[in-house]
């Protein structure tokens, strides 16, 4: 990995300013950073003479003068985001002020080759800064590096397989899948100009993300959300299993109920919930059923969030929260045991996890950079 260049701490900023505007003049950039005229052209010369910002074209003014437009240079380098999906890994590779550079989709079993892939389609003389490895499992806060590792042994085997085809000397950081979800419905989706909701994923397994003042709250162990711990069943004279309330909301359980009510006069049983909710869409009366059901149920969680966060906003996702369908059985549910909280269907669908991972990485990568800025003399 291509070490950041040393920077005095006016670049620093504007470094920072430019990558989260794309593209801005100096007067721009001195409004933004909060810094003199003077004070910025001498930072936007530091940066242009290490190539971490270029010249990009003219702007013309309301007066008819024109301004010289800056970007990001070429030594400003590159980020990777890994979604470990359950089914499917996806990758993204991004610059630092966010443009797209590279994708890639492939099987989970695949997933070191997809991100060899995206990593062969990246800019050759783009230095990568930083790795984000979104996992479904709880990622040890303040941790980074070559030995990082999920914190419990579910999403280990799959993370060590992909950590052979990720590059030496790249600061790895990895985050709950989740919770980049979360990330991604707050600044792109469902949650966009609201700072504090709760993000309830749905699906093969169920997790929350929690946003409080623009930040996701991980917990003192990197754990905050996990809701397949919460006890269950809380009853008289039943005992909580281990993670039993996402063996009870999971999308096998899911199937499993589907299977028990299922005819011969029916069709064939669905063996995918995707395929359960297409029946659905298509007026199947015990797909129906079996989603209203369901509904109930994630309204009942749902309404424990809002006991303990009192959110104001719930953005349901996930591969079966997220559909419609299930949207008025929740919300109905909410409204019967908990008091006013706005509940809606994630708008960022799949693409969710690795969109925040991606946020965060672009983060991450434009920390690196400025980490390497000095205060001046």
């Amino acid at each position: 990995m291509a070490r950041a260049p040393r920077l005095t701490e006016s670049a620093g900023a504007v470094f920072a300013v430019l990558a989260e505007a794309g593209s801005a003049t100096r007067p721009q950039l001195a409004s933004m950073a909060g810094l003199s005229k003077p004070t910025v052209s001498s930072a936007v010369a530091e940066l242009e003479g290490v190539r971490l910002a270029a010249h990009s074209g003219t702007s013309s003014g309301g007066t008819g003068r024109s301004a010289a437009v800056y970007r990001l240079g070429p030594a400003a380098g590159a980020v990777l985001a890994v979604d470990l999906g359950p089914a499917l890994t996806r990758v993204r590779g991004c610059a630092l002020d966010g443009t797209l550079l590279a994708e890639a989709t492939g099987s989970r079993a695949a997933a070191a080759d997809v991100v060899r892939e995206a990593l062969d389609a990246l800019p050759g003389d783009a230095p990568l800064r930083t790795i984000v490895v979104a996992v479904g499992d709880v990622t040890p806060p303040g941790k980074r590096g070559a030995g990082v590792r999920p914190a419990t042994a579910k999403a280990g085997p799959v993370f060590d397989a992909v950590a052979v085809a990720l590059p030496p000397g790249v600061p790895v950081h990895l985050e709950n899948n989740v919770n980049c979800a979360a990330l991604a419905e707050l600044h792109e989706g469902a949650a966009r100009g609201r700072d504090t909701f709760g993000y309830l994923r749905i699906g093969v397994g169920i997790g929350l993300g929690i946003v409080v003042g623009g930040r996701v709250l991980r917990g003192a162990n990197g754990a905050a959300g996990e809701l397949a711990r919460l006890p269950y069943p809380w009853a008289e004279g039943r005992k909580p299993g281990h993670e039993a309330l996402e063996d009870y909301m999971g999308a096998r359980a899911l199937l499993r109920r589907a299977a028990e009510v299922w005819q011969q006069a029916d069709g064939p049983c669905p063996r995918s919930t995707d395929r359960l909710l297409a029946l659905a869409r298509k007026g199947s009366a015990p797909a129906r059923a079996v989603l209203d059901r369901h509904a109930v149920d994630v309204g009942r969680l749902a309404a424990a969030v809002i006991a303990v966060l009192d959110p104001g906003l719930v953005v349901l996702g996930g591969g079966t929260g997220a559909d419609p369908r299930l949207l008025p059985g929740v919300r109905a549910e909410v409204e019967r045991l908990s008091w006013p909280t706005e509940v809606v269907s994630s708008t960022v669908g799949d693409l969710g996890t690795v969109v925040g991972a991606a946020r965060l990485a672009v983060a991450r990568g434009v920390q690196t950079v400025t980490e390497a800025a000095r205060a001046k003399d």
